[in-house]
């Protein structure tokens, strides 16, 4: 039997987008974006308002951050989850392979809405997506290259699985805090709701 991987390699990832990761979002409010389900968050906040060891980002809100990321890591938004999807995950492998603009951590300009944030996350999903499909068979089986580090000798199908694995992680945490949102008050947890509200985990 014949297999074409590339279809393979890209319905995974879309086939989890349109049926269960996208459409748990819709709706997103600013409250859930920036909630801080237990102290010490990180997120994504005005700018001048971190306690983070660090605060990145390009415009009115950064993101909290540190280098070497503290052991263990921080509790993040679903601000924060986010903001690494779209620039750690998909951004910076559009940036290096598939024509995308730079990108890095350092330089984005983060969202300070739920709304805003998921435009930002469609836009990168959508070119990365189109990039996979473009590769067929020979592309696959391209070179990472030194955009990729260590990694660089491997294919370009092992990028494509590991991404695939980034954004199906992340974006199943981002769910699980909507729902931990939306029971907040049965079952006490959490602690702030809004702008004012810090980070989500770092790992990953």
């Amino acid at each position: 039997m014949d297999v074409d991987w590339n279809h393979e390699l890209v319905e995974q990832l879309d086939w989890h987008w349109r049926q269960q990761a996208r459409p748990r979002l819709d709706g997103l409010t600013d409250a859930e974006y920036h909630w801080e389900p237990v102290p010490g968050c990180w997120g994504v906040r005005p700018r001048g308002t971190s306690s983070a060891p660090m605060a990145v980002g390009q415009g009115d809100h950064l993101i909290d951050f540190a280098v070497p990321e503290p052991d263990p890591p921080p509790v993040t938004t679903i601000a924060w989850r986010l903001g690494h999807v779209i620039v750690g995950v998909f951004g910076a492998r559009n940036a290096a392979h598939f024509g995308g603009p730079p990108v890095d951590y350092g330089s984005f300009p983060y969202a300070g809405t739920g709304a805003a944030a998921l435009s930002q996350l469609d836009e990168a999903y959508d070119r990365w997506l189109d990039g996979v499909r473009g590769l067929g068979h020979d592309g696959l089986a391209r070179r990472c290259g030194p955009a990729e580090g260590p990694y660089a000798d491997l294919p370009l199908a092992s990028l494509v699985l590991h991404i695939n694995r980034e954004a199906i992680h992340h974006l199943a945490e981002v769910a699980l805090l909507r729902d931990l949102h939306a029971h907040r008050d049965a079952t006490g947890a959490g602690t702030r709701d809004g702008d004012a509200g810090r980070p989500g985990s770092a790992r990953g």
